[in-house]
């Protein structure tokens, strides 16, 4: 028991009471904190995208470039540092509740600051450091669309948007202490640990869910967060206001586009294959390169699979094989 209970006492120091933790103070000293930081990465990010796509399609290797355990090994390496965010996010969230509680506990519950953060909150503290680790967290995130375009898929627009964006939001999060973020990332830091946790275990061989994982998990996300945004929106309205709406504003345009993208992907998949253009198989989550085009497979079907590709980010597809013209 007290070795239990020493073990808990370290993890809550570790997470949320370390100096560089209870210090930290997003500023323009800090790495990656300017707004030419921001543009000159995503800038860089779609260029390399593009160039190594171009490049790929000169040389014409109809063979996918093996990488060995490398998709892997960044699926594991994702997910443990989702989860150490998310659990660190939710050690600083109860800390800073239980130390600031006092300064607004007769406007506001718990619920509500992990919403909607006082009028001049700055982005200092535990819960922005844990932020400022989420935003970095990001660059490394990225390696999946070069993963993609390696594998010998089409460069989707999709998947380079979801991931700028991704990062300009989480910049936007600590530029103007933004309402809203701490549920956000613990959020999106448990579906990631899920997400690439599955991916792994996917990856090393190991049997792949009998339903779509990975687009499920999307989904529910999306749902929590459009809530959590609405909440947001009432209490701003009714509650004396929220810190950096103008921020939020902007990342809810982008969500709502993200979320109707998504489901129009989400929708069209199932249409599909209600359609049989696809059959399903005994696992769910795929590669673009899971397609197996056979010489039999009509002109029709091969129109609908590429524009799948295009609306579809492809770790978010089933498992589908194209069904045989008899």
């Amino acid at each position: 028991m007290n070795l239990a209970s020493t073990t808990i006492q370290k993890l809550k120091y570790f997470l949320s009471e370390q100096p560089s933790i209870t210090s930290f103070q997003w500023s323009p000293i800090v790495l990656g904190s300017t707004w030419s930081f921001l543009i000159l990465s995503i800038s860089a990010f779609i260029l390399t995208s593009t160039t190594l796509h171009l490049l790929l399609l000169l040389i014409r290797r109809r063979r996918p470039i093996p990488l060995g355990p490398i998709p892997a090994l960044h699926s594991l390496s994702m997910s443990l540092i989702s989860a150490t965010i998310f659990l660190g996010m939710l050690s600083s969230a109860v800390a800073e509740i239980r130390d600031t509680r006092w300064i607004w506990r007769r406007s506001k519950t718990p619920l509500q600051w992990l919403l909607c953060f006082p009028i001049g909150t700055r982005p200092s503290g535990r819960v922005f450091f844990w932020s400022y680790t989420f935003y970095l967290s990001r660059f490394l995130h990225i390696f999946r669309t070069f993963f993609a375009i390696i594998r010998r898929r089409n460069l989707s627009f999709f998947q380079i948007f979801n991931h700028s964006i991704l990062i300009c939001m989480s910049f936007l999060w600590l530029e103007f202490s933004q309402s809203f973020q701490v549920i956000a990332i613990l959020l999106m830091t448990l579906v990631f640990a899920l997400v690439y946790g599955y991916r792994f275990w996917t990856e090393i061989g190991l049997k792949r869910a009998r339903f779509p994982f990975v687009m499920n998990c999307h989904l529910v996300f999306l749902g929590c967060n459009l809530v959590c945004h609405v909440g947001v929106l009432l209490l701003h309205f009714y509650k004396g206001g929220c810190n950096g709406m103008g921020a939020w504003f902007f990342n809810s345009m982008l969500n709502g586009f993200l979320l109707l993208v998504f489901l129009r992907s989400y929708v069209k998949t199932y249409y599909l294959i209600r359609r049989n253009y696809f059959s399903v198989v005994d696992s769910s989550i795929s590669e673009v390169e899971d397609f197996v085009i056979t010489s039999r497979t009509s002109k029709k079907d091969l129109r609908v699979r590429r524009k799948c590709e295009d609306i579809i980010e492809p770790d978010q597809l089933n498992m589908i094989h194209p069904r045989k013209i008899i």
